[in-house]
């Protein structure tokens, strides 16, 4: 038996999801670009998308993430892996399966921490695909990869809570469907740094809530959105108030681990479609009197490819199954590493996928340029490299205790306890 061994339904999962890709999704993709196109409207929701959920609900391809039975596939996260890679090699497979960000991660922290009303009037049409949703943490004014730099101010005002601030990178907030706001701001800066924040819910159209602006990213205005959001004396009532004041950053740990390593597992399906595209744009093209994949050096990228997306799928894999048997905390090392190098792997072998297609890898009659943007943007998102290397730099360092070094008069390091 495999340490990674899976369940016989998580495999037949498989086969049925790589079948509906192949089927549906892939030959969606032209006719969502051109609903998209024809809209004239960035933020347009594609009838298609919508066609493409109906039919991955019929055939049980729907919550895949969700690992509670009943509202959700009950798969692990070693289960749910492979689901996630499959997914990733495409832009509309995730909402498609209602398994894209930043939704899962909003499902599941209302699950954990909403109150009964929170899960009937959003996490109910959340996991029915009818609503969209948004996480509200990075600002403008601050460096926002310490989460403890959060300033947007939630003040107490008897039964209410008057939040005032700004906040930006809110994807999904322009998606058509986006009814909801999870935000974290400061309720008592007095507090230990960790306890200084805290999370709410708050409807996007309520009163002192303004969309300022969708930010583009690399020139893609994407549909569902990066929004800046003003929040001018915006009223919140303290039942809206996630797990209890104080409790901001644990959440946003609980709610982040999963999200990191679900991006990795799409950043491989990624860097999977890129490599498909190589081969065949190297195979089907000649220069100088023979096939482009006759070159040493784009051999050696081909070759150099399929190596590293196996040595960033099994770590993706070691992390999952720690995940689900010792536990996020305890595998937050291995989600902090991949984090790191899957966006970095996937981001090389789109580049040199780019390289191959020439002057057709930079236009949008390929997916690469659009890959290339996300997966550069990832490198930022969820914490940026630096955030998860000083991490599992820390963690290595607390093994060697630190010593004193000083200079003796011969020259020699003399370490001093």
């Amino acid at each position: 038996m495999s340490l990674f061994d899976i369940s016989d339904r998580a495999q037949q999962l498989q086969t049925d999801l790589l079948e509906f890709m192949d089927s549906h999704v892939y030959p969606a993709e032209a006719v969502y670009e051109e609903q998209m196109r024809e809209s004239g409207d960035p933020h347009f929701q594609p009838p298609v998308l919508e066609e493409l959920k109906a039919e991955a609900r019929r055939r049980g391809l729907w919550n895949l993430f969700h690992p509670h039975p009943g509202t959700g596939a009950g798969l692990t996260n070693l289960e749910y892996a492979p689901l996630a890679e499959i997914m990733g090699r495409s832009h509309i497979a995730s909402e498609a399966c209602n398994c894209n960000a930043p939704d899962t991660g909003n499902m599941e922290v209302l699950e954990l921490f909403g109150t009964a009303e929170h899960k009937e009037k959003y996490l109910r049409p959340l996991l029915e695909g009818t609503m969209a949703s948004a996480f509200a943490m990075t600002e403008p004014a601050v460096a926002s990869s310490d989460a403890t730099n959060v300033e947007l101010s939630m003040v107490r005002d008897g039964e209410e809570y008057v939040l005032n601030g700004r906040k930006w990178f809110a994807s999904n907030a322009l998606h058509r469907n986006c009814r909801v706001l999870i935000v974290m701001g400061k309720t008592d800066p007095s507090a230990a740094p960790h306890r200084q924040q805290s999370m709410m819910v708050v409807p996007i159209d309520a009163p002192g809530v303004t969309v300022m602006r969708g930010l583009p990213v690399f020139g893609y205005q994407d549909r569902e959105g990066h929004a800046e959001i003003d929040f001018a004396d915006v009223r919140v009532p303290v039942a809206d108030v996630l797990k209890g004041e104080g409790e901001g950053f644990a959440i946003s740990q609980a709610r982040l681990g999963p999200g990191r390593i679900h991006h990795c597992m799409r950043a491989i399906g990624m860097a999977e479609r890129a490599l498909e595209l190589m081969c065949r744009r190297a195979s089907s093209r000649v220069t100088f009197g023979k096939p482009v994949s006759e070159n040493a050096n784009v051999q050696d990228w081909i070759a150099e490819a399929r190596i590293e997306i196996e040595m960033i799928r099994l770590l993706t894999l070691k992390a999952a199954y720690l995940m689900d048997t010792v536990g996020n905390k305890e595998a937050r090392t291995e989600i902090a590493a991949i984090k790191v190098a899957a966006p970095n792997i996937a981001l090389k072998i789109v580049d040199r996928a780019i390289q191959v297609h020439g002057g057709a890898g930079v236009t949008d009659d390929f997916p690469l340029a659009m890959a290339w943007a996300h997966l550069r943007t990832l490198r930022l998102a969820d914490g940026p490299d630096e955030v998860h290397k000083r991490a599992i730099a820390r963690q290595e360092l607390r093994q060697y205790p630190v010593t004193a070094v000083s200079a003796s008069t011969n020259g020699h390091k003399v370490a001093v306890s």
